[in-house]
């Protein structure tokens, strides 16, 4: 495999994820592949909650790649169809995560994603 940039973000946020945030190994996902508008897309990173449902998905960008509301669009499109409480983008230099607000269709940023509890 090669290590692209975008790759050794991704491998740096999980490790993160498991090391710094105490989610279990077994309930992170990469390259989940998911149907949208009858085209197949992958998720960076997914993260499962204990009952199976995803918990959070992660976008993750090459850090040259500057984080714009494209970014944002491309992954609430994904939860649309997954559902997830939290949406997090990362180009391994800039961090934005968000929880989202289903009842009001609009999602409000936290300083810092949830440890696993």
């Amino acid at each position: 495999m090669v290590l692209t940039p975008e790759e050794w973000v991704r491998q740096h946020y999980v490790s993160f994820l498991i090391e710094e945030k105490n989610y279990p190994v077994s309930l992170i996902a990469l390259e989940k592949q998911l149907t949208i508008n009858n085209r197949k897309k992958r998720t960076d990173i997914l993260v499962f909650n204990t009952d199976g449902n995803p918990e959070i998905i992660v976008e993750c960008k090459a850090p040259e790649i500057k984080i714009t509301q494209d970014t944002f669009d491309q992954i609430a499109r994904y939860n649309l169809k997954l559902k997830a409480n939290y949406l997090i983008v990362t180009n391994g230099l800039e961090h934005f995560y968000c929880k989202m607000d289903f009842e009001n269709e609009t999602y409000v940023f936290l300083r810092e994603v949830p440890n696993y509890n």
